[in-house]
């Protein structure tokens, strides 16, 4: 079977354990579903239906978010129009705004 290379750690010694792969060099586990580097560079992200997501899409947020150091709070419902897709752990730039694609659906 081939198994994902370790996002971490680029080890190609990986294994699922039913739930989720795991990398037993670094010990990081992963299901799958986060971010995808491909070999031309370009980011695959998924929202929370498991949908992927491209730059410039519209989407809408799934739950409340209160913004950290804030007292704000986003509201489920509200529409962010033409986002970008950015590397990291919040990998979705909504304009003045880094969300997680977890708590994101395509519009």
């Amino acid at each position: 079977m081939d198994f994902p290379i370790c996002p971490k750690c680029k080890s190609e010694n990986t294994y699922h354990d039913s739930i989720q792969f795991v990398c037993p060099d670094c010990a990081y586990e992963w299901t799958g579903d986060e971010i995808e580097e491909q070999d031309d560079n370009t980011l695959i992200v998924k929202d929370s239906n498991g949908n992927l997501l491209s730059d410039g899409d519209d989407v809408l947020l799934i739950k409340d978010l209160k913004l950290k150091g804030s007292s704000e709070v986003l509201k489920k419902g509200t529409k962010f129009k033409g986002i970008r897709l950015v590397s990291g752990d919040h990998n979705v730039d909504c304009g003045k705004l880094l969300l997680k694609s977890e708590f994101l659906k395509k519009a």
